[in-house]
C-alpha cells in the first residue's frame, strides 16, 4: 500500500464520473449565474484543514454550491465576449488526457502526443496556405501565442537591423488590434506603430500612409494584423500587408484568436487568403473550432527560426536537444514562452479526426449564417437597429434610446432570468449591445426571445 493520497478510491471515481455524465448529458446546458449570492467571504476558510475533508461532502459542495456560480461558456444562450463551445468528443478525451498523466513538453518524453498535435497543426496551416514544413505548438491561449510569436519576429528584425538599439525597433499594429499585442510589446520592451485604420481595417494603404508620416519607418520591422477583431469580427487586409511584409522583407504575424477558425467557413475563408504570406499565426480551437478550455495553436512558417530564439537552454535540457530518433524531433517547448505543458491539443485532436472537416465546416458556417440572419430581424424591428454590418459571426446594434445604465440592467435581467448572457460592449464611444455566435445549437427563436426583450 502506497501513500494514502495515491490510492484508488472506487466510490469517488464512481461519484466523479457520474457528475461528468450528468453534466455532458446536460442538453442544454444551462446558463447559470457567476457569482456566490448565498455564501459570505468567510465561509470556505476552513476547507483546508489538517487532516483534509470528506471527498464526497467537497465533491457536492462543487456541484451544488460552486458550478451553479459560474456562467456556462459552453451554453448556447452565452452569446457574450467569445463563448467556448467544445464538442462532447473533446471533453471526453479532456478526461482521458488529464487521467492519462500526459505530459506534452518534449519529444524524449511524449512523442506519441507530439506526434498527434502536429497532425493537426499541419492541418491548420494547411488551410491558412503556409507551406510544407510549417508548424508549432498548442499553447494556453491567444495571448501567450501572441506573446510568443512577436518575441521571434523582435529577435529577428533586431538580427536584421543591427544599427538600432535593441528597443528601437517597431512593429505596426491597427489601433483596433487586440490588447495582448499592445500588452506583448510592453512586455518586449518595444514601442508600437499604431496606424488609424479607415473604418477600423487595417490596410496596406493605411499602413504606408503612416509609414510615410513617421520619422523613423524603418524601425519597424513587423506588421500584426488580425482575422476577426473580437470586439466586431472584421478581418483586416491580409492580402495587402502580407504582400508589402514579403516585399520588404517584415516579419507578419495574424491574430486569428477568434476569427482564424473561418478557414473552416466556406462563404468566409477567402477573407483568410492573405495567411498564406503569414510568418507566424494564432487560432484558439477554444473558441470556434469546438475545443475545451485552454487551447491556442501556434504555427510558424520557419519553426526553425522560432526554435532558435525560445528553445530554453540549461543542463539537465539538454539531452531534449540531442535526439537519436532518426525519423523525428520536436519539442513544443521549444517554440513559445513555456516549458512545462499539458498535452492541450488532443482533445482539439481527437474532435477534429472523430466528427470530421465537414462536421467543423458545418458548425463553423451556422454561427455565420445565423449572424446574417440575425441582421436581417433587426432590419425588420423598428426598436433597434445595426451599427455596423455583420463580420464573421458578430452582430453590433443599438436599441434606440437606451444609456449604458439600461443596456447593463438589461443585461442583468437576461442573465438573472436565464434566457441568455449578452452583454453591451462600446464602439466609438457608444454603448451598444453585442451578439458574438459561436455555438452551432444557438437558435433563431432564441435571438427573437432576446430581440423582444429589448422592446420596453
Amino acid at each position: 500500500m502506497g501513500h494514502p493520497m495515491f490510492n484508488y478510491n472506487a466510490e469517488l471515481t464512481n461519484e466523479v464520473f457520474a457528475y461528468c455524465r450528468e453534466r455532458l448529458s446536460m442538453d442544454p446546458v444551462p446558463l447559470d449565474f457567476g457569482s456566490l449570492h448565498a455564501m459570505a467571504p468567510g465561509d470556505m476558510k476552513g476547507f483546508i484543514t489538517s487532516g483534509g475533508r470528506n471527498a464526497d461532502e467537497i465533491l457536492n459542495f462543487f456541484r451544488d454550491e460552486l458550478a451553479p456560480a459560474v456562467v456556462s461558456i459552453d451554453s448556447p444562450g452565452f452569446l457574450a465576449f467569445i463563448p467556448n463551445a467544445p464538442t462532447k468528443n473533446s471533453l471526453l478525451f479532456d478526461m482521458v488526457v488529464a487521467c492519462s498523466g500526459l505530459n506534452g513538453t518534449s519529444w524524449l518524453e511524449s512523442s506519441g502526443v507530439v506526434m498527434a498535435e502536429n497532425l493537426a497543426l499541419a492541418f491548420i496551416a494547411q488551410l491558412a496556405g503556409m507551406p510544407d514544413g510549417s508548424g508549432g505548438a498548442f499553447v494556453s491561449g491567444g495571448s501567450l501565442g501572441n506573446l510568443s510569436s512577436l518575441t521571434v519576429g523582435r529577435d529577428v528584425g533586431r538580427v536584421k537591423h543591427p544599427e538600432l538599439a535593441a528597443h528601437e525597433v517597431r512593429f505596426a499594429i491597427s489601433s483596433d488590434a487586440h490588447s495582448s499585442i499592445g500588452k506583448a510589446l510592453h512586455v518586449l520592451g518595444i514601442e508600437p506603430l499604431i496606424v488609424n485604420t479607415d473604418d477600423h481595417r487595417f490596410t496596406r494603404e493605411s499602413l504606408e500612409a503612416a509609414l510615410a508620416n513617421d520619422q523613423n519607418p524603418s524601425s519597424v520591422v513587423g506588421i500584426v494584423a488580425t482575422s476577426g477583431t473580437t470586439n466586431a469580427g472584421i478581418v483586416d487586409d491580409l492580402e495587402g500587408l502580407g504582400s508589402y511584409a514579403r516585399e520588404h522583407d517584415l516579419w507578419f504575424h495574424v491574430d486569428g484568436a477568434y476569427g482564424g477558425a473561418a478557414l473552416f467557413s466556406p462563404s468566409e475563408r477567402h477573407l483568410l487568403a492573405g495567411l498564406r504570406h503569414a510568418d507566424s499565426f494564432i487560432v484558439d480551437p477554444h473558441k470556434w473550432l469546438f475545443g475545451p478550455l485552454d487551447c491556442c495553436a501556434l504555427v510558424y512558417r520557419n519553426p526553425t527560426v522560432a526554435r532558435k530564439v525560445l528553445a530554453q537552454q540549461a543542463g539537465y535540457l539538454d539531452i531534449l536537444h540531442t535526439s537519436d530518433d532518426e525519423h523525428y524531433e520536436w519539442n513544443p517547448s521549444d517554440f513559445a514562452i513555456h516549458l512545462s505543458r499539458r498535452a492541450r491539443g488532443l482533445p482539439f485532436w481527437f474532435s477534429l479526426v472523430t466528427n470530421g472537416t465537414d462536421a467543423y465546416e458545418s458548425a463553423v458556417q451556422s454561427a455565420v449564417d445565423l449572424a446574417h440572419r440575425t441582421e436581417c430581424k433587426i432590419h425588420d424591428l423598428d426598436h433597434v437597429e445595426m451599427v455596423r454590418p455583420v463580420s464573421l459571426s458578430i452582430v453590433l446594434f443599438r436599441r434606440l434610446g437606451w444609456s449604458t445604465e439600461r443596456y447593463v440592467e438589461w443585461s442583468h435581467q437576461l442573465l438573472r432570468d436565464q434566457i441568455a448572457f449578452v452583454t453591451p460592449t462600446k464602439w466609438e464611444g457608444e454603448t451598444v449591445a453585442r451578439f458574438a455566435f459561436l455555438h452551432p445549437d444557438t437558435t433563431d427563436e432564441l435571438v427573437d426571445q432576446i430581440l423582444a426583450t429589448m422592446r420596453d
